[in-house]
């Protein structure tokens, strides 16, 4: 399409068209909007976040818990720390359950859970925590990407009708007087398909992406859970199958 003719036949769809089809622009002008904001802000944040997951080798190299914490890093919303932070106090509450000062504890539900069952239970909110603000904003660009073609189609339509309308009560049928209003009004149907297409593609990059994210998160959990219970973390690598150890925090 020429940029000169989708320019004129934009500012005469709006300058010429109605409420209705104007509010379809504007509608798919938020649509547009709200998709790029979203496919920016994610991709920033799994961008961190891949940046946050390679501190987890030098984690497990610590010499003591606290040191891993700090390799981690310290940046806010840091999955991969709150997790480790998440499992340490499930440790300290089940290993610490016996009250103080001579008064007895109040028995609890999960007092009844071993220290492995409640550890992984912990995180495995933590990770499931992390996975849900993860997907946030993915619904928003699936329904622009399955609704931005139908509104943009709507618009063409309308568009089309009113055309037919005018050219109905000028009473002169000629391809000139037909070809230019149908043909803008067609620019609300490319209009949906441009809002549309960056959607699609930031869905499913996005979603990629996640999934990267999470599986390193589910693997560092599981560690964390064999470091927790065992005070080991466990190497499929490892010559001898054993475990690689690392000093507890208090």
């Amino acid at each position: 399409m020429d940029p000169q003719f989708a320019s004129t036949g934009l500012a005469h769809v709006w300058t010429q068209g109605d409420w209705v089809t104007r509010s379809v622009a504007i509608v798919l002008l938020a649509m547009s909007l709200t998709t790029w904001v979203i496919i920016l802000w994610k991709a920033l944040d799994q961008r961190a976040q891949r940046a946050q997951a390679k501190g987890i080798e030098g984690f497990w190299h610590s010499a003591d818990f606290a040191e891993g914490l700090d390799k981690l890093g310290s940046s806010e919303g840091n999955p991969f720390r709150s997790v480790a932070l998440e499992g340490r106090e499930a440790t300290r509450h089940i290993l610490h359950k016996d009250g103080h000062n001579g008064t007895p504890p109040q028995r609890q539900l999960h007092d009844s859970l071993d220290v492995s069952d409640w550890v992984e239970r912990s995180l495995r909110k933590s990770v499931d925590d992390h996975t849900a603000r993860a997907q946030s904003g993915l619904s928003v660009l699936a329904s622009v990407a399955s609704t931005a073609p139908f509104v943009g189609l709507f618009g063409t339509v309308w568009g089309i009708y009113h055309a037919l309308l005018s050219i109905g009560a000028a009473g002169q049928v000629s391809i000139d007087r037909v070809a230019g209003p149908i043909g803008e009004a067609l620019i609300m149907t490319a209009l949906g398909l441009l809002v549309a297409i960056p959607a699609v593609l930031g869905y499913n990059a996005l979603v990629r992406g996640n999934k990267g994210i999470s599986h390193q998160l589910n693997r560092f959990a599981h560690d964390l859970h064999a470091y927790f219970v065992t005070g080991a973390r466990v190497t499929a690598g490892a010559a001898d199958g054993k475990v690689l150890p690392m000093k507890k925090a208090s």
